[in-house]
């Protein structure tokens, strides 16, 4: 298995991710995040389900803007996106299933 893709600190603005086309999910979390580590598999796995689909992971904390805009207070944290607008939103996620039940929100994924 290879290792995850880290959460970029390199966040899109706001009104980026609302021009954004299609489904998307936005994860925030950050990388030293011991919760954020132990649930990517589950992540992982959800999307992997839900393939091709834009999924960011950005990083998040103190001051990070686009966290909050979407007033993010734990992590990971899954925001489903539909032409830029949320669609639905999974904190702490505790199984496949749950992620999965998230996504169906998302037209064509």
């Amino acid at each position: 298995m290879s290792a995850p893709t880290p959460y970029t600190s390199n966040e899109p603005t706001r009104a980026e991710v609302e021009a954004m086309a299609g489904s998307t999910v936005l994860e925030f979390g950050a990388n030293w995040c011991g919760i954020c580590q132990a649930a990517q598999q589950t992540i992982g796995n959800a999307l992997a389900a839900h393939a091709p689909l834009r999924h960011l992971k950005v990083e998040d904390g103190r001051g990070r803007p686009l966290g909050r805009s979407f007033g993010i207070k734990l992590w990971p944290t899954l925001v489903m996106l539909q032409d830029g607008r949320e669609v639905a939103r999974v904190v702490r996620p505790g199984s496949t299933q749950e992620i999965a039940d998230a996504l169906a929100q998302l037209g064509g994924a």
